[in-house]
């Protein structure tokens, strides 16, 4: 079964993008901080993470992704950041710490579902 994490600091999004996706066969984990997903990736090794980009605390979505591809164990597990509309410079700071692709808020499930599959070879 393969894993993704989501992480985002609004319960409301990771709910939406959990429910989205408990659809398929996806064991989903879930991350509200930075630290909170390093912690996590470092543990459960997802296939896939969603991370939003602009979070409270010490690490935010740039630098945990900065992170998880400077370490071994992470290096080579996708991260899709998710934006908002209007966040291009932001995006392209999510491009330059190592992120794979984006993807822009409010979403439709479906398009997210097609992206989460292309990215898992499903």
């Amino acid at each position: 079964m393969k894993k993704i994490l989501i992480v985002d600091d609004q319960s409301e999004i990771r709910e939406l993008v959990d429910i989205t996706l408990r659809v398929s066969d996806y064991k989903i984990l879930l991350a509200e901080n930075g630290e909170e997903a390093i912690e996590i990736a470092l543990q459960e090794n997802p296939d896939l993470i969603i991370m939003d980009i602009l979070m409270p605390g010490d690490i935010d979505g740039i630098e945990a992704t900065r992170i998880l591809k400077n370490n071994a164990l992470t290096k080579d597990c996708p991260v899709i950041i998710l934006t908002s509309k209007g966040q291009e410079k932001i995006k392209e700071k999510g491009f330059e710490a190592g992120a794979d692709d984006y993807f822009v808020k409010p979403f439709s499930p479906l398009n997210l579902i097609q992206k989460v599959e292309e990215f898992l070879g499903v």
